[in-house]
Order: C-alpha cells, then sequence, then structure tokens
C-alpha cells in the first residue's frame, strides 16, 4: 500500500452510523472508524488482539463487564475473546489496531 491518505481509503458502514476504512500489511493492521452521535457497536467478541485509541469525540466503551466513558487520547486494550461493545456519545473518530489482521476490513 505504501503511503495513503485517509480521507480517500475505501469506506464501508459496518454498523448504522458507523463507517470504517483500512490500512494493513501482512501481519499488521490499523483501522478508522467514524461513530455518528449515538451509534452502537453491540457486544462482542473476536479472535483478535485489539487496540482502541479515540480521536476525537466520546463514546461510553464495555469491556467485559465494564463501562467507562473514553475521550480524545484515552483508550482500551482488549485480548482475544473478550466480550467489548460502544456506544458513540458525540461523533468519535477511532483509530484501533489489530493483530491478525481482519480480511472482514480490508476493502
Amino acid at each position: 500500500m505504501g503511503f495513503f491518505d485517509v480521507s480517500t481509503l475505501p469506506r464501508k458502514e459496518v454498523f448504522a452510523g458507523i463507517t470504517v476504512c483500512s490500512a494493513h500489511l501482512s501481519n499488521v493492521m490499523i483501522t478508522h472508524f467514524i461513530f455518528e452521535p449515538g451509534a452502537v457497536a453491540p457486544l462482542h467478541d473476536h479472535p483478535h488482539e485489539q487496540i482502541s485509541f479515540i480521536l476525537e469525540g466520546a463514546m461510553e466503551f464495555t469491556l467485559n463487564e465494564e463501562t467507562r466513558v473514553l475521550a480524545a487520547g484515552q483508550g482500551v486494550t482488549i485480548p482475544p475473546g473478550v466480550q467489548h461493545g460502544a456506544r458513540a456519545l458525540t461523533r468519535a473518530l477511532v483509530l484501533d489496531a489489530w493483530s491478525p489482521i481482519r480480511s472482514d476490513y480490508i476493502l
């Protein structure tokens, strides 16, 4: 892929009000999510390691049984198989890192 501009990467809606684009190599991936206010990523889990970092805005994030409000500059680490979900309190931009890469986010 080389150089990229997040504003020109292909996007897809993964849940109502949540879009994603990605950049990846063979073993590492980042995704850029846009959450519209009130958009919900329902509780789920997956076999990937994930690190989520809030770039802009605020969201309620649930990890296992704990829910916290995260704002720009804050994040969360999510081990494989752990239940998590989010609800945007404002428009939010989120950068996620993944290992292994998620083939469903390769656009």
